[in-house]
């Protein structure tokens, strides 16, 4: 017999991350190793990785060293190792009636047709918009902060706007990228480097490798709502209002 489910269902919304949690690979990077017209993507991507550079300019400088021939970029991109356990994943939060959007913040492109590759669509997307409609490839950032500029995606934002409409975020990540949504999240799935972040800011994270793991932690809180404990909403550690408007990039030392 299959599991009796608990009638209450905790309000849970999953922002989950692509490159490095849904996708094995840190595909801006695997793209601008294979494509990219110079090497000068690594120190511009040691200063991101340093809090020197919000990912915002990384972005708009490496976009600028790709190719003008898009089908080699999105072979490439497709070509990526993806963690299999997404799908299965997915089924149970629609099962169970829960939220997920995919959150990412790198170029864009590759996202949804590599999750109708996993066998997974519908699923909302936020992330930047590359196009090559201009014979050269350009990104613009819809998901971006209308007055924080330091990261392309505001992972942020996605929280906590899901946060006021009363949900409890599960964020799901793996990098620099998602550390400022993983400081507002509710409940936290981090890998390295994320973890590291996480451990030192006194973070509570759950450690993991694949989704299946993600998918027994939720089969235990449909099982037992009660369980799932609340965090204490921290104050905010980004953005405007902590930063000021117009800021590109992150201050010193890094909040």
């Amino acid at each position: 017999m299959p599991p009796i489910r608990h009638r209450a269902r905790p309000s849970l919304t999953f922002v989950v991350d692509y490159d490095g949690t849904i996708c094995l690979t840190q595909v801006t990077d695997v793209l601008m190793e294979v494509h990219g017209a110079n090497d000068d993507w690594r120190a511009l991507d040691e200063r991101y990785m340093r809090n020197e550079i919000g990912s915002r300019e990384e972005l708009a400088q490496l976009v600028a060293w790709l190719p003008a021939e898009r089908e080699p970029v999105i072979a490439t991109a497709a070509a990526q190792p993806h963690d299999a356990t997404f799908a299965t994943f997915v089924e149970a939060i629609r099962r169970d009636g829960l939220e997920i959007e995919v959150v990412s913040d790198g170029y864009g492109f590759y996202v949804e047709p590599a999750l109708a590759a996993l066998g997974v669509t519908g699923v909302p997307i936020v992330t930047a918009e590359t196009s090559w409609a201009t014979g050269r490839p350009e990104i613009t950032f819809p998901a971006g902060h209308p007055q924080c500029f330091v990261c392309g995606t505001c992972k942020r934002e996605r929280v906590l706007l899901h946060q006021a409409r009363g949900r409890h975020v599960v964020l799901v990540g793996d990098g620099p990228s998602d550390r400022f949504g993983a400081a507002h999240a509710d409940t936290i799935f981090a890998k390295p480097p994320l973890s590291d972040w996480c451990a030192e800011a006194g973070w509570p994270f759950i450690a993991w490798s694949t989704f299946d793991e993600v998918t027994a932690w939720l089969e235990r809180i449909i099982a037992d709502p009660e369980t799932l404990a609340p965090r204490e909403r921290p104050a905010l550690v980004c953005g405007p209002e902590v930063w000021g408007a117009g800021r590109t990039r992150p201050p010193e030392p890094a909040a």
